[in-house]
């Protein structure tokens, strides 16, 4: 299980292509707005516009899913967190959603229903939280 990051983007949420780019950028670890654009247009049945990619490229920026630096006049653009990173935190929120929203009975059915792969992660959470009562008991 990944930790969480100390870095955490503005905004959790992606759209569709945003993440597109964004798997790209973590597949090419880093690239420029033509190497994305060139990336997307290699499907045959996909159209998009540079100056398309280049106003996601800097909406993900603003987030704060993405770093450019320039060189000469061409920018390059990085992600801020690895793949796994980016994972841990989404998870984190999608689950701490869920925690929220359901009730107690809800989410005692829903542990019901997993299978033994998912209990042995279910153990290894349970004692990660043991830790941490442990710790913030520790701390009083």
């Amino acid at each position: 299980m990944s930790p969480l990051p100390d870095y955490r983007p503005k905004h959790i949420s992606l759209g569709p292509l945003e993440t597109e780019i964004l798997n790209y950028l973590w597949e090419l670890d880093g690239a420029t707005a033509k190497e994305i654009h060139d990336k997307i247009l290699a499907d045959p049945n996909r159209e998009l516009t540079y100056s398309s990619v280049t106003t996601v490229l800097q909406r993900l920026t603003q987030k704060g899913w993405l770093i450019s630096t320039k060189k000469g006049r061409i920018f390059y653009w990085h992600p801020r967190l690895t793949r796994s990173e980016a994972q841990a935190i989404q998870s984190y929120d999608q689950l701490h959603l869920f925690l929220k929203l359901s009730n107690p009975d809800l989410v005692a059915s829903f542990a019901d229903s997993l299978d033994t792969a998912s209990l042995e992660q279910i153990e290894a959470i349970a004692n990660r939280l043991e830790s941490f009562r442990r710790k913030a008991q520790e701390s009083e």
